[in-house]
C-alpha cells in the first residue's frame, strides 16, 4: 500500500510554486525554514521574494538553495522576528544598528522601531534589556545636555569643547565639574639581575593609555590627548582607545591632580618575557593601571 505524502515535503505546483521547507542560503550562511514563516509579515522583502509566481527570478546557488546576499549571522534575528513577530537579543549585544540596517534592508518597519536608540528621559536603562550601548542611556546623559544648554544661555557662559569644562571649574562662583573615573595603564619592562639587583633605567614607558568618558579625558588632557584611534567620539560616551603624546607618568598625573582628581586604585601584573642564557639576568613586562576618580 502506497504511504501519502508528507504534508512537509510537498512538490511545488503552478498554483504553488514554492515547496513547504524552504532551504536558504544568506551570505554564506545556510537556513532552512518553512514556507508560512517567510511570508508572514505581508509587505516584507521575504514576502515578495516567496509570493511571487515566476520562482526562476530568484537567484539561486550552486545547490539550487535561495540565495540573499545579506549578512548571513545577523539574520538569524531577522528570521526569529519572522517567526513570531518579537526580537529577543543577547544581552550587551554590539552589533544593534548593523541589525537596525539588515530590518530596513528586509522591509520590517516595526522591527526597525524596536531596534532605534531610545533617548527619551523617561527610559532608564533597564527599561530596553537589548540595549547594546548602556552608556547613551546614562542617567547622567539628558541632565548633562540640559546644564549644557543651561550654561550656554547664561551670560559669560563658557563654550563647550575641550578645556571648556576646566575653565568653567575654575572660574569664580562656579562649580561645574562632574564626578567621574579615569584610569591611566602603561606597559613597562625591567631588567632583574643577580641579587635581585633592579637596572635602575628599569621603567620604561612606550605608551601611557586612558580610559574613562571622553568628556573627561578632554578635560583633563586637552591637546595631548590623541585621538587618533577613537576620532569623532561624542562627549557622553566611554572610551578605551586613546592615549597620551607623552610618557612621563608624573605629568599624567599632575594633571589629573589639578582637575581635582584623586588615585582610589592601581593593579600590576608582571610576566618574565626572557632570561639571559649566559647570565642570570631576566627581563620582565609589566601592565600597571592607576585608577583616579573625582567627586
Amino acid at each position: 500500500m502506497a504511504l501519502a505524502d508528507n504534508a512537509g515535503c510537498a512538490k511545488p505546483s503552478e498554483d504553488f510554486p514554492f515547496p513547504e521547507i524552504i532551504e536558504l542560503n544568506v551570505g554564506g550562511q545556510v537556513y532552512i525554514t518553512r514556507h508560512p514563516t517567510l511570508v508572514s509579515v505581508p509587505g516584507s522583502l521575504l514576502w515578495e521574494m516567496f509570493t511571487q509566481k515566476n520562482v526562476r527570478s530568484l537567484a539561486r546557488d550552486s545547490k539550487g538553495r535561495f540565495f540573499v546576499d545579506r549578512d548571513g549571522f545577523l539574520f538569524r534575528y531577522i528570521l526569529d522576528y519572522m517567526r513570531d513577530q518579537q526580537l529577543v537579543l543577547p544581552d550587551h549585544f554590539p552589533e544593534r544598528s548593523r541589525l537596525q540596517r539588515e530590518a530596513e534592508y528586509f522591509m520590517l518597519p516595526e522591527l526597525v522601531k524596536m531596534l532605534a536608540p531610545k533617548l527619551s528621559k523617561q527610559n532608564s536603562l533597564g527599561d530596553d534589556p537589548c540595549q547594546s550601548d548602556p552608556e547613551e542611556l546614562s542617567p547622567n546623559a539628558e541632565a548633562t545636555r540640559a546644564l549644557t544648554s543651561a550654561s550656554a544661555a547664561l551670560p559669560g557662559a563658557v563654550p563647550a569643547g575641550p578645556g571648556g569644562a576646566a575653565a568653567a571649574a575654575g572660574a569664580p562662583g562656579t562649580e561645574l565639574r562632574r564626578a567621574g573615573f579615569i584610569t591611566i595603564g602603561y606597559r613597562g619592562s625591567y631588567t632583574l639581575g643577580r641579587d635581585s639587583q633592579t637596572d635602575a633605567k628599569f621603567r620604561r614607558v612606550a605608551r601611557i593609555m586612558v580610559c574613562g568618558k571622553t568628556s573627561l579625558a578632554k578635560e583633563v588632557f586637552g591637546d595631548t590627548l590623541n585621538e587618533s584611534r577613537d576620532p569623532d567620539r561624542p562627549p557622553e560616551r566611554y572610551t578605551s582607545r586613546y592615549y597620551l603624546k607623552f610618557t612621563f607618568l608624573e605629568q599624567a598625573f599632575d594633571k589629573l591632580a589639578d582637575a581635582g582628581f584623586h588615585m582610589v586604585a592601581c593593579n600590576s601584573t608582571g610576566t618574565c618575557a626572557f632570561a639571559h642564557d649566559q647570565t642570570d639576568d631576566r627581563i620582565w613586562t609589566s601592565y600597571t593601571e592607576y585608577v583616579f576618580y573625582r567627586e
